[in-house]
């Protein structure tokens, strides 16, 4: 089967190699916003002969095709995810390292009323929270929170 990502550069007529392909495919099921080092963990688990200069040039050249976006979520490391259809934002755990990706209509309306009160018309952001741990419970999975405030906020 197809990965997203790999679909994408084929659309954009990206030359796929098979060490690419399972880059691609490593890149389209994270759900972690992984750096390189573990793209290449997980792509060498699949081919062991993915060195990490290919997944570094691969990423790079997946970044500037605008398939993949960057992130320095403050550990000094770029992490990376699929480009997305949808708008989201990230609360980062600074202890654990994990990303809960969120939508929160609320905070959208918000941000856009203080680009107004500033005289401006707001064109684009990006949100990211840093956390700890409170103690109490989490919430349950990343996954079923995200669902949760998309759910409850989201106008997409």
């Amino acid at each position: 089967m197809i990965s997203r990502i790999e679909k994408c550069c084929i659309e954009k007529r990206i030359k796929m190699t098979d060490q690419r392909r399972v880059i691609a495919r490593v890149l389209s099921e994270a759900i972690d916003h992984p750096d390189v080092e573990e793209v290449h963990r997980r792509a060498a688990e699949i081919d062991p002969r993915i060195s990490i200069a290919t997944v570094y040039r691969t990423v790079r050249l997946l970044e500037a095709e605008n398939i993949l976006k960057r992130h320095e979520f403050g550990s000094g490391r770029a992490r990376y995810e699929e480009v997305a259809s949808e708008h989201h934002d990230h609360l980062i755990d600074i202890e654990s390292g994990q990303v809960i990706e969120f939508h929160s209509r609320e905070i959208e309306e918000l941000q856009r009323l203080i680009a107004l009160h500033y005289g401006y018309r707001l064109v684009g952001h990006r949100l990211e929270l840093y956390g700890v741990p409170t103690g109490g419970r989490r919430g349950g999975s990343r996954e079923a929170l995200t669902r949760q405030f998309k759910d409850e906020g989201s106008d997409h």
